[in-house]
This record gives structure tokens, C-alpha cells and sequence, in this order.
């Protein structure tokens, strides 16, 4: 043996008494329909006695399958506490993988010395020492993943991407089917002027969900108003005194920071939710809630990260296309903080 503990293909082909082209086949898969069943028995018998574990990267370079999945974050995402908005997602991402008996791989390496993170870090994909990849995160770059596409190197995104990469395979979710849910529960309320507060720093979902809105507000004949963005830090309370004399009777709210930031000026002017200003939020972590309890759509995280790996391995297997893209629903918001407007 080359070396205690770690056989190599030549080991192998020794004891079971056949060439290293042999042993590569059979361990490949290649051999299906070439290979001697009694031949390929003796070689997967060497395999288990001599306790050989195949070389991952070696076998990834040389274009084979070596049942790994790699997870790729955009910014730097572990660890996540249970809260944390990418913690679900990385759940599922685990859950999928184990139940497909695949390995993942964490590509941390990739961060560069000023905190950014490249797949080409080191000059080359860093990724193929994987079969495929799940990206995840908001941080991505045009060049990149014009490269990444060219290559034709399998990966599925999590979350809706335009452009070259719209031609890549990605899950994402409904928003506007969950707008459309919202602004039906509104307006069965009574309510007929709903603003709309969101989040000054823009981002490709925040402009689904924006667009969502005003698509189903015109459906309804809802007066909508102007959206009003802004960053959660800077919320100015006088705004809800403005919004209640503008006749607005309820609020869509993009994220829990903003939720938050409406909620606690409701309190200090004296207001009650939902008796004098219904709120559905848009996007609430599984552990945070509004105060006093919350109506918001439950953003399907956990299926999306299983749904990513699900996708990634049909990929691999042929059976969807480098174009596919999948949406899924969003629950739908409770009633908790929706009430009729007030008289």
C-alpha cells in the first residue's frame, strides 16, 4: 500500500487482481453494461477491505461526480444564530442534502482580504471541487457570474436573478401572488387608502414586492399613495400623524426593522393597532414578532433551501434545463393586527 491508512486506485487494482482502468470505471460508474458483475464485486470487495475513500478534488478535476455539493454565500453568512435571516435557509439547504446522502461544502476560502468574496479568488472556479452549487445572498457580480454562466458550471440561486444569470437556474418566491393575498385581505377589511413603507436601500426582492403592491392596489382601486422609503434608523414619528390625517387606514411594511420603528411611533402617539392603523408586514424573521403580535406573510425559507438542492440535483441529472425556474408561495398573513377601518 502507498501509504498507512490511504490506498490508492493501484492498491486496489492489485488486490482484486484487474488494471487501474478497471478500478476506475467501476468506481466512476462508468462500467455499467462493460464491467463483469463478478468483476466489478471483486473490485468493490478490494475497495471495502483496503478502506479506500476516494480523492474528491482529484475526481472533480478530472470531471467526475463526487456526490458533493457546495454552498456559496455572497457575504459571509455562518455562523447564524436561529434567528438570524439566512438560518432557515441553511436548514433546509442540510436537511435536502441529507436526505439525498450528499456531502455539503462550505466555500469559505473565497473571502478576500477586504471582506468581499469572489468565486474566483484564486484565479480559477473555486467551486468545481464540488458536482454543483447552491448561491445564496445579495452581494453578486455581474462579472462573475457572466464567467460563472459561460462555464455552464451547475449552480441554482436562491432568490430571483435578471440579467445573464436569469438564464441560470434559480427558486424563488411568489411576491406577487403574496401581495395580491395582502391587498385581498385589506381591502375585504374595508380598507380603501393602504400606504406602503419601505426600505430606502433597494434590493431585487424589496422591488418585487413594491411592484407587487402597486399592481394589485390598481386591481382593487385602492388609493395607494405614494411610497414612502426610508431607512428604519432615520423613521421619522411624525410620519404616522401624517399618514392618519392623509386618510391612510392601513400599512404594508417591507422588513421587521421598519415594522418595528412603525409600531413603537403608533405607541407614543397613542394610537392602537390594528383599532386605528391595520399593519401586514412583508418579511418577519421566524423568531421576531411585532408588537402587539403581527399580521405578516410567512416567507417560505427552510422549502426554498431544500427546493435549491432539490433543483441543483435535477440539474445534474438532466431532467431540468440551465433556464429553469421555480417560484414558491408565500403563506398567507393571519389577522391579528387587520381590522376594519375605524368609523
Amino acid at each position: 500500500m502507498s501509504r498507512r491508512g490511504n490506498p490508492r486506485q493501484s492498491d486496489i487494482a492489485r488486490a482484486a487482481g484487474v488494471s487501474q482502468a478497471t478500478v476506475s470505471y467501476v468506481l466512476t460508474g462508468k462500467g455499467k453494461g462493460i464491467i463483469l458483475d463478478s468483476t466489478r464485486q471483486r473490485v468493490l470487495d478490494a475497495v471495502a477491505e483496503l478502506g479506500y475513500v476516494p480523492n474528491v478534488a482529484a475526481q472533480s478535476l478530472r470531471g467526475g461526480r463526487t456526490s458533493l455539493i457546495g454552498v456559496y454565500t455572497f457575504e459571509p453568512v455562518f455562523p447564524v444564530s436561529a434567528d438570524d435571516y439566512y438560518h432557515e435557509f441553511l436548514v433546509g439547504i442540510e436537511e435536502q442534502a441529507v436526505e439525498a446522502r450528499l456531502d455539503l461544502v462550505l466555500f469559505a476560502s473565497t473571502q478576500t482580504p477586504d471582506g468581499r468574496r469572489s468565486i474566483y479568488a484564486s484565479g480559477s472556479n473555486r467551486l468545481r471541487l464540488a458536482d454543483g452549487a447552491v448561491l445564496l445572498g445579495l452581494q453578486d457580480t455581474d462579472q462573475e457570474l457572466e464567467r460563472l454562466a459561460a462555464e455552464e458550471f451547475p449552480v441554482v440561486f436562491i432568490g430571483r436573478r435578471e440579467g445573464v444569470v436569469g438564464k441560470m437556474p434559480y427558486v424563488s418566491l411568489d411576491y406577487d401572488g403574496a401581495l395580491a393575498g395582502v391587498l385581498d385581505q385589506l381591502h375585504g377589511a374595508g380598507h380603501r387608502q393602504i400606504g406602503y413603507l419601505g426600505d430606502a436601500d433597494r434590493t431585487g426582492p424589496d422591488e418585487e414586492r413594491l411592484n407587487g403592491f402597486l399592481r394589485h392596489s390598481e386591481r382593487l382601486n385602492v388609493q395607494a399613495g405614494e411610497p414612502v422609503l426610508v431607512d428604519a434608523e432615520q423613521f421619522d414619528p411624525a410620519l404616522v400623524a401624517k399618514l392618519i390625517a392623509d386618510g391612510v387606514t392601513a400599512m404594508v411594511v417591507e422588513s421587521y426593522a421598519l415594522i418595528d420603528a412603525l409600531t413603537a411611533a403608533c405607541t407614543a402617539a397613542g394610537l392602537s393597532i390594528p383599532r386605528d392603523l391595520s399593519i401586514v408586514g412583508l418579511d418577519v424573521g421566524r423568531h421576531r414578532a411585532m408588537a402587539p403580535g403581527g399580521s405578516h406573510i410567512e416567507v417560505p425559507r427552510r422549502a426554498l433551501g431544500r427546493r435549491a438542492v432539490a433543483v441543483l440535483i435535477e440539474l445534474l441529472e438532466g431532467r431540468v434545463d440551465r433556464e429553469y425556474h421555480e417560484e414558491l408561495a408565500c403563506l398567507p398573513a393571519d389577522n391579528s393586527t387587520i381590522a376594519p377601518p375605524a368609523s
